[in-house]
């Protein structure tokens, strides 16, 4: 577990330096990815990191990536887990930063002796009286 673990948070900590490619080497090849941005499904090529790298360029500075109540699961040679993390950045334009609390759920296999993610799915709440209105308010 602590090689899983050691995989999500270097991730997380990748974001933070822009390197997309770096960031992209912990996805297996092909991989599921539904994040927060539309569409409702990514394409998960970890080969072609222009998707990426056009986001990162939406801010100042590259994103900075909490990971919070982190929890593995791991059977054989697939693991799941689940954490609330917090994005925190600049957008390009804009003189203040935000930070959104999020819900992560990971899928990941060993594949040639190294843990990979091949399945990541992040959501945000949404409210429920019926203005769907995003709940980006929420702390843990």
């Amino acid at each position: 577990m602590n090689e899983i673990r050691e995989v999500i948070e270097r991730k997380a900590a990748l974001l933070e330096t822009g390197d997309a490619e770096a960031v992209l080497s912990h996805y297996a090849d092909t991989f599921v990815d539904y994040n927060l941005a539309p569409p409702l499904r990514q394409p998960g090529d970890a080969r072609d990191p222009a998707a990426f790298k056009a986001w990162i360029a939406t801010f100042r500075e590259p994103p900075r990536r909490e990971v919070t109540q982190l929890e593995i699961t791991v059977d054989g040679e697939v693991a799941f887990a689940t954490s609330i993390d917090c994005l925190s950045a600049t957008p390009r334009g804009s003189e203040e930063g935000f930070r959104l609390w999020f819900r992560v759920t990971l899928g990941l296999r060993r594949v040639g002796g190294r843990w990979l993610v091949v399945h990541e799915h992040e959501s945000v709440p949404f409210e429920m009286d019926g203005s769907l209105r995003a709940a980006v308010t929420l702390r843990p």
